[in-house]
């Protein structure tokens, strides 16, 4: 392994399958970027990008990096194995070993799945918009399986006391899943202040998954760790990764 920082998730895998969530540091970036900035369309120099991926790849033994999903807070799922740089979805899944599902994500909940017999794996970036929208729900009916039969992960994203949103998010919950209220606190004015760890959480139980793990980091308090876009504007994004290695 290199000295890239990696997160490795605290979650029962088959042994045949690797996930991992990288955090800000380790790469060649500068300025807002600093350092492991992993997106091209962020305003970074494209060639530190490349190295940054490069350094990632080494810190994962892998021969190459998957190709990135355009992300546009959808519920497009995409195989790992048909992916391609314009391609526009929110979650890939893949079937093969070799093949690598990843998301990035600055503030954006990363979910990654593994069917618990270790032949299919997913990742899902999730927005309030796509998760309000059902991309959870789309990658676990793209992976095919009982969803008794699918284990999930929650990554870092922004937290309950930072993640303030209009009236309008809530009412996107609240309206078809009266439940999802105990996600919101009240704000300022109109304002809430939304868990989507919670809502993440609420989503796949209704969806029928018994095993639920991660959640709790705050990508925009940990400013040493994560980037925010929430907190800084123009910033990098990290990435959440899991694929089969047989």
């Amino acid at each position: 392994m290199s000295a890239v920082p990696l997160i490795i998730p605290d979650w029962p895998l088959p042994a045949n399958l690797r996930a991992v969530q990288t955090t800000r540091a380790g790469g060649v970036s500068t300025g807002p970027w600093q350092s492991l900035n992993l997106a091209l369309h962020t305003g970074d120099d494209p060639g530190a990008v490349q190295r940054n991926r490069n350094l990632l790849a080494a810190a994962l033994e892998m021969p190459r990096l998957p190709m990135w999903p355009t992300q546009v807070h959808g519920t497009a799922v995409v195989d790992a194995a048909a992916m391609t740089g314009a391609l526009e979805a929110d979650a890939v899944v893949a079937r093969v070993p070799g093949e690598v599902c990843s998301v990035q994500t600055a503030d954006c909940l990363p979910v990654l799945f593994a069917t618990l017999d270790g032949r299919e794996v997913a990742a899902a970036h999730a927005g309030w918009r796509g998760l309000a929208g059902g991309v959870l729900e789309a990658t676990l009916d793209a992976l095919g399986y009982p969803p008794t039969a699918v284990t999930a992960w929650l990554g870092p994203a922004i937290g309950p006391e930072a993640f303030e949103v209009g009236p309008e998010v809530r009412a996107a919950f609240v309206g078809r899943d009266p439940e999802a209220a105990g996600a919101f606190t009240p704000g300022r004015g109109d304002r809430w202040f939304a868990d989507i760890y919670h809502l993440a959480r609420l989503r796949l139980e209704r969806a029928g998954l018994r095993e639920i793990h991660g959640g709790g980091r705050c990508t925009y308090a940990e400013s040493e760790t994560f980037f925010s876009y929430r907190r800084d504007g123009t910033c990098g994004r990290m990435a959440a990764l899991i694929w089969r290695v047989a």
